[in-house]
């Protein structure tokens, strides 16, 4: 049998991955408890509860204002909340322990809204920067080579790697960006927005690239969005934030009978209705 090698697409998730729990052991790779958020007198979040299971693809939305990317940043790190508890595979996402936090920091890939591509660097140098970080012993050849098979997992071409991140369309820099957030072969991916500026072909073609990469590799993604049809396209799950938490997390069809004003205006609105008419079509 052949070897697996880590960093391929044939990878096996659970060589990859050895903090990542089994699907279906009953253990949530994101945990969520209590958790409150604020800015002054702003409450963002109070008292909010999520749990995000192995393997899923987990789609958040809310209105504006709900603090869908601050709880994002919130799971991730880069926002200290004024209470909750929040555990990330397994581990204490708020704790002062640094060898934790790096653990944490280093099994999970992030795609901004923006991309966030440093604008002096190539594609392929985006990209080398976390192997830099966290594999900077790897010869500069190999390192290249892992950058080049990223972006073509991503679905850019080999050409790509070498050129500045201005030199792109908006969604060539999204999968750029995507190919750095899978740099290090994170079992967690967090996307806030992919989709975001996109023609519908390009965002359904970006839909299609999450759910090949996530059966491929097995992923668990975190997935903000607005977008009706990447609810529908790909995500298992739908969590709805309003009135400063969870108000519903579960399979779409479950989501779009809930009887809350927002839900029932977000799925069954004429936005909604229009989506709905083109799926059908």
């Amino acid at each position: 049998m052949a070897r697996r090698v880590p960093g391929s697409p044939n990878a096996a998730p659970d060589a990859l991955h050895p903090l990542c729990p089994r699907r279906g052991s009953g253990q949530p790779i994101v945990r969520v408890r209590g958790l409150v958020n604020r800015f002054g007198e702003q409450v963002v979040h109070e008292g909010l509860d999520l749990d995000v299971w192995p393997g899923e693809i987990i789609g958040i939305v809310g209105g504006s204002g709900t603090g869908k990317s601050v709880l994002m940043r919130a799971i991730l790190g880069l926002r200290e909340p004024q209470e909750g508890e929040i555990e990330v595979l397994g581990l204490n996402a708020r704790t002062d322990d640094a060898t934790q936090r790096r653990a944490i920091e280093r099994n999970t890939g992030v795609l901004f809204q923006d991309g966030a591509l440093f604008s002096s660097l190539t594609v392929g140098e985006n990209v080398q920067v976390p192997l830099k970080e966290y594999h900077g012993d790897l010869p500069d050849s190999l390192r290249y080579e892992l950058a080049l098979l990223k972006v073509k997992l991503a679905g850019l071409p080999a050409d790509a790697l070498n050129k500045l991140p201005s030199q792109l369309s908006g969604g060539m820099r999204k999968r750029a960006g995507l190919a750095r957030a899978l740099a290090l072969d994170p079992p967690l991916l967090f996307l806030d927005e992919p989709t975001a500026g996109l023609d519908p072909i390009g965002a359904a073609a970006f839909d299609r690239l999450i759910r090949t990469l996530q059966q491929a590799l097995g992923l668990t993604v975190f997935l903000i969005t607005h977008d009706l049809d990447t609810l529908y396209a790909i995500c298992d799950r739908v969590a709805v934030l309003a009135d400063r938490k969870v108000v519903v997390c579960a399979p779409i069809h479950e989501v779009e009978r809930f009887d809350h004003p927002w839900v029932q205006e977000y799925f069954h609105g004429p936005r909604a209705r229009a989506a709905q008419n083109t799926r059908e079509a």
